[in-house]
């Protein structure tokens, strides 16, 4: 056995960059993979794997979780802009702003801070703005709500995935063909009779109403050198992200989202429009003693091939770490690291999606997830964020009550499948 097996599977102190921590990570899983495989002979040699090894291994599997973490966390750090002052705030967008548009930050920027209302008041009555100070606040500067929504995609997995449609309506609907038109073959002469017309089915994507509220002290508003918008946005992104994320999963759609996780499933063999396909380990709460990775083989062919090349799995970091251990028949690992930092890992050829959010391994869970998101799952804004100033509820804080109108929901569902925890 090499000398890797006796790396410490203990995280360092956190690495400052990218780089060192995507090498950390590729060494703990280098070392992971030794002792795995002392494990697996352990238990072709003797039945049973030796208990030191396997407590190696699980501190160095949770290790690798940790370590993956951490370089999530640098990357995401990495991909937002510096938080500089107000003078800095075009250059972040790639250029300078139009007039509008610096003539709205002005006004924002003098709303924020001094609570005054005029020039706002002005603007949005130019636009024909329906919104006013006194019942709903004021829409935030076009880069602000930008801002606020590119960074959470980065956070968000279901929204980075899928497909995201801005609404100025409270209600999308949609509607999709389930079955397409009737077709057949004639002889030349022979009559030609009427074919079926396609079926349509009407789905509803309503909006919900989504809010955080920062508290800041009038000090940090008067010192000019902070970023307002900047501010409020790393207030609001983590917050909206987190809730986000969870109500695309296991929303269940009473005022939030509806994740795909609360529609009806069924087993894959008997799936309707309208239900999530799922397969069954033929365990409960547990893989399959033999050949575990069959499930994921059939889980990966459940799925047309047009949705098979754009699939993508989903699974928290616990499930993951079990499927590390997976190896094909010929001893090759099924779970592959990021080819570099800020890649995803990939299972069987497809990227892994984490998402805290998916259960974990349990009698009757579904912790796999593996479907193509974009087409399956429909993610709904309705354009603009909204702020209302508030000096008076909390004193000596001004709060800021933040809202954005969020909705979302299965659009198709044979684009998306599930791992069942159960015997059938």
């Amino acid at each position: 056995m090499t000398e890797q097996t006796s790396i410490a599977p203990e995280v360092k102190a956190v690495p400052e960059t990218v780089t060192a921590a995507f090498d950390e990570f590729m060494e703990a899983f280098e070392a992971f993979k030794d002792v795995n495989d002392r494990r697996l002979g352990e238990i072709e040699q003797k039945l049973t794997a030796d208990v030191v090894t396997r407590d190696k291994m699980d501190r160095i599997n949770r290790a690798m979780d940790d370590q993956k973490k951490v370089l999530d966390q640098l990357v995401l750090k990495k991909a937002r802009p510096q938080l500089g002052s107000g003078s800095g705030f075009a250059s972040r967008w790639g250029g300078e702003l139009s007039a509008e548009a610096v003539e709205h930050k002005a006004a924002f920027d003098a709303y924020v801070r001094r609570g005054e209302e005029a020039g706002l008041r002005e603007l949005e009555a130019k636009a024909f703005s329906g919104g006013t100070g006194a019942d709903g606040g004021y829409l935030v500067p076009p880069e602000t709500d930008t801002e606020i929504g590119r960074r959470i995609s980065v956070v968000s997995p279901m929204r980075a995935l899928s497909t995201v449609r801005t609404v100025s309506a409270a209600v999308l609907k949609k509607p999709f063909a389930t079955a397409g038109l009737s077709t057949g073959w004639v002889a030349e002469t022979a009559a030609r009779p009427q074919t079926n017309t396609p079926q349509l089915a009407e789905l509803s994507f309503p909006t919900m109403e989504l809010y955080a509220m920062p508290a800041a002290t009038q000090a940090l508003l008067d010192d000019a050198a902070v970023d307002i918008e900047a501010w409020i946005a790393g207030e609001v992104d983590i917050v909206f992200a987190e809730q986000e994320g969870d109500a695309f999963i296991r929303g269940d759609g009473v005022n939030k989202p509806k994740g795909f996780l609360s529609y009806t499933t069924v087993a894959d063999s008997a799936w309707t429009w309208g239900n999530i396909g799922y397969v069954a380990t033929g365990t409960a709460g547990n893989w399959k003693a033999t050949g575990p990775s069959d499930t994921l083989i059939e889980l990966i062919y459940a799925l047309k091939a047009g949705h098979r090349q754009n699939g993508t799995f989903m699974l928290n970091r616990k499930t993951q770490g079990d499927i590390r251990k997976f190896k094909d028949a010929d001893g090759n690992y099924l779970w592959r690291p990021p080819a570099s930092a800020g890649q995803p890992a990939s299972l069987m050829g497809f990227p892994i999606a984490e998402a805290e959010e998916m259960p974990n391994v349990a009698a009757d869970s579904f912790s796999v997830a593996f479907g193509d998101f974009r087409s399956g799952y429909l993610v709904v804004d309705r354009a603009g964020v909204r702020i209302l100033r508030d000096p008076y509820s909390a004193k000596p804080y001004v709060l800021f009550y933040t809202t954005k109108r969020v909705g979302g929901g299965v659009q198709n569902f044979e684009a998306i499948k599930l791992v069942k925890f159960a015997a059938a």
